[in-house]
């Protein structure tokens, strides 16, 4: 599989980002406003690296959301199109939450939180505190598209 074009290749520390097209409103913000909001990253993060699809599920594995807030929040994904529910059963009604193509690519975001965390704060991450790539966290080949990488010699 071909390495992925590093986003920041032609960028300098330092120097300011100028974009290519005339930008109306911040792509960071933009995309904030659905993502920022608490718990959502960590429901994309059940539904996609665990496999964790049922509201019952989701509700243990996202420690100190209440049913009203995840009930919010699988709302507000799936109207945003992140998710989308699928009705399992009839009798019993057995409903399972799944990614979007819009919801799959928010996963190299978390990525790069994986990427951020595994360096900067693995004295809370790792049992032994030691620093990590990305790569020693998760060393599966099909990933390697979605890594962001934090070696600036790199860039």
């Amino acid at each position: 599989m071909a390495k992925p074009v590093d986003p920041l290749k032609f960028w300098t520390e330092g120097t300011p980002m100028v974009p290519a097209a005339p930008i109306v409103n911040c792509p960071i913000a933009t995309s904030l406003g659905v993502l920022g909001k608490k718990w959502t990253l960590l429901i994309i993060r059940d539904i996609s690296m665990r496999k964790i699809e049922r509201f019952s599920d989701l509700l243990k594995s996202v420690n100190g959301i209440t049913p009203r807030v995840l009930s919010t929040r699988l709302k507000a994904l799936e109207s945003d199109g992140y998710i989308h529910r699928a009705e399992v059963q009839k009798t019993p009604k057995v409903v399972r939450w799944a990614l979007t193509e819009k919801g799959w690519d928010a996963l190299p975001i978390l990525m790069s939180y994986v990427a951020f965390g595994s360096k900067w704060h693995a004295d809370i991450v790792f049992a032994d505190g030691q620093r990590r790539d990305i790569t020693d966290v998760y060393p599966q080949s099909n990933l390697r598209n979605l890594e962001v990488s934090l070696d600036k010699k790199a860039w």
